[in-house]
């Protein structure tokens, strides 16, 4: 399995007990989609490994507590500690309407209802305070901040997300 084939599910935080019990922290909103895995990929050397579990429940909200097959000691489970895990893109339950993942909308167009068409979305910043569609339009980067207020619509069919943007806000980059 190859990483852009999967998606970041969350990382080995500690060990839980001395048979080899693991706590992931999942890195989503909605952990009870992910009590009943059958198995997961982690991240060993830049390699996605597969790992069946033996058995898994929810621990403090944002935990799963993961008991691995062939991981039966502190030691192995020492191994895996940092360790990221993932799971391929189409375990992910689909989204309608305005809601979307960021992977999804990458080489979408990006509208505006006064402007039109102005770029294409090359990828997402999420390391600032607003995540940033950066757009691309020409040889001219756009940063577009992804508010719930400016996006009228996600257009899965023809590809385009089509926001209502401040007046200003692009021409400032044209």
């Amino acid at each position: 399995m190859r990483k852009k084939d999967c998606f970041y599910l969350g990382k080995i935080a500690k060990k839980f007990s001395f048979k080899g019990e693991v706590l992931i922290y999942l890195d989503t909103d909605e952990p009870e989609l992910y009590e009943n895995m059958e198995s997961v990929f982690v991240e060993f050397n830049k390699d996605l490994i597969p790992f069946f579990i033996e058995n898994s429940a929810l621990h403090k909200n944002d935990f799963l507590r993961v008991k691995f097959e062939d991981v039966d000691s502190e030691e192995e489970a020492d191994k895996m500690l940092g360790c990221e895990i993932y799971l391929p893109l189409s375990m992910l339950p689909k989204l309608e309407g305005n809601q979307f993942y960021f992977h999804e909308v990458i080489g979408f167009e990006i509208e505006d209802k006064r402007l039109g068409v102005f770029g294409k979305i090359v990828s997402i910043n999420d390391t600032t305070a607003q995540p940033l569609f950066e757009v691309e339009n020409g040889a001219v980067q756009i940063l577009v901040p992804m508010i719930d207020q400016f996006l009228v619509k996600i257009d899965r069919e023809n590809k385009k997300v089509i926001m209502d943007l401040p007046e200003g806000l692009i021409e400032m980059y044209l």
